[in-house]
């Protein structure tokens, strides 16, 4: 029988700028997977909607305003770690208010979709970027 790991539920966003570029934001050295390049999003708490924690992570993160209404939903991964099994919904956005200014320190930043093969990211995130890439050119 294999053991059951808890589900950790994280909302990510792949935010297109007009010329076609999606912002990345590189994990803190500190942090589980330090240094590694994901995107935006963070966990979803009791209660909140993957939509609602999106809009508080990028306040939070990037001091940037995103409504609901333009939050497309686009795929998602879900991925086994040694410890956790993520299931974490990606969403798309084109629109939002104000400018990119990382609040917690990490570093960023707007990578054609067929380059992002090159910045080293999480397991989980790996596949959703095939899918960016064929899906925005």
């Amino acid at each position: 029988m294999t053991q059951r790991k808890p589900v950790v539920l994280v909302a990510a966003v792949a935010l297109v700028d007009p010329d076609g570029r999606i912002l990345i934001q590189q994990r803190p050295a500190g942090k589980h997977m330090g240094g590694m390049w994901e995107f935006p999003g963070g966990k979803v708490e009791p209660g909140e909607t993957p939509e609602s924690a999106l809009i508080r992570e990028l306040q939070e993160e990037l001091a940037i305003n995103i409504s609901s209404n333009c939050l497309a939903p686009f795929t998602f991964a879900s991925h086994g770690y040694d410890d956790f099994h993520l299931l974490m919904p990606l969403y798309i956005c084109h629109r939002w208010d104000g400018i990119v200014s990382p609040q917690e320190g990490q570093k960023t930043a707007w990578a054609r979709p067929h380059r992002m093969k090159d910045f080293p990211m999480p397991p989980a995130d790996v596949p959703l970027v095939a899918l960016l890439r064929d899906f925005l050119g």
